[in-house]
């Protein structure tokens, strides 16, 4: 397994509906940088990732679903970086794994299942001291990532994964698919004033968010953590475009995905990203963003979850006679 990272690259979208409006798109293409430890989840595991190696820690403990994108890259990073790696998975065990579990096994993951209420108390001081006197010395790192390590890392997705400082203040609004909202408040941090943070949670009523969003801005401006600025951007929450909750998908997002993977080259992942950037095109037809207006789209990667969702969802994926416009 390869220890090299690639510099995300940068794509401009040539779409009909952006042109015709007068709007710039661009994706930030971050499921580039490596095959397995990509997206927003290698930012979000990076400084947790050091301060477990700064502390000696030889094992890292983690949550997640049985689908998780974070497990798939936790999994992958800890064999890279020679930490030995669990998993705390939310629900009954269920048996032949799927894609996500065996891939995590396979990378020298141990996997251990919680019932649904206990898994609840994932956060709690209780719940952490009985998987330290169960497993020795561990660092624990929140599901998803979700804590002020996380949020360190993708203060760096904008200001740092771009060609150069300086091109990111080019874009006016940036956008991202938004589940614990640890990226959006990392980005929300690297921004300037001039700029604005957009984002798209793909959770059913995620209007909730918006305190996770808070705690997170503040909790993170009063530690000791370097802050590219005083002060977040501007930010707010599209709630409109969940298809039904997390992981939820129905068979116009999936033609949407096939679509746009046709006709830019640029294949999303069904959980984030795509619910993200269906809504992003819908709001170009709606007239939200004005001429002139230069937006990002961050591709947070997850693409090895869609497997398990096409084979949950039955959905035939074959190009059907009638197409839904994306451009």
């Amino acid at each position: 397994m390869s220890l090299t990272f690639f510099p995300p690259p940068l794509q401009q979208i040539n779409s009909e509906i952006a042109l015709h409006t007068g709007v710039e798109l661009y994706v930030l293409r971050l499921d580039l940088m490596h095959p397995w430890v990509n997206g927003n989840k290698w930012f979000k595991l990076k400084y947790n990732l050091l301060e477990a190696k700064e502390k000696n820690f030889t094992t890292l403990l983690t949550f997640g679903g049985a689908y998780s994108n974070h497990i798939y890259a936790t999994a992958a990073a800890g064999n890279l970086f020679g930490f030995r790696t669990i998993s705390v998975i939310r629900g009954e065990e269920r048996l032949p794994l799927n894609p996500t579990l065996s891939f995590a096994v396979q990378q020298g993951m141990q996997l251990v299942y919680l019932n649904r209420e206990t898994y609840r108390q994932r956060n709690t001081p209780a719940l952490h001291e009985y998987l330290q006197q169960r497993f020795g010395e561990v660092f624990i790192i929140p599901e998803g990532g979700s804590n002020l390590n996380g949020v360190r890392g993708c203060t760096e997705i904008v200001a740092e994964a771009m060609p150069t400082a300086g091109y990111a203040y080019a874009f006016n609004h940036i956008c991202v698919a938004c589940g614990t909202a640890t990226t959006l408040a990392g980005i929300a941090l690297s921004l300037h004033q001039g700029q604005r943070a957009i984002a798209f949670p793909v959770l059913k009523n995620g209007t909730f968010l918006a305190q996770e969003i808070e705690k997170l801005l503040t909790n993170y401006l009063t530690s000791d953590l370097p802050a590219p600025y005083s002060s977040p951007a501007s930010w707010e929450l599209v709630c409109d475009y969940h298809f039904g909750g997390y992981a939820k998908v129905n068979k116009e997002l999936l033609l949407f995905s096939q679509q746009f993977r046709e006709e830019h080259d640029v294949p999303l992942d069904y959980v984030y990203t795509a619910k993200m950037f269906y809504g992003v095109m819908d709001l170009l037809k709606q007239g939200f963003f004005c001429r002139g207006d230069r937006l990002l789209l961050v591709h947070t990667g997850g693409l090895q979850g869609n497997i398990g969702i096409e084979e949950r969802s039955q959905c035939d994926l074959v190009k059907p006679k009638t197409r839904y416009s994306v451009s």
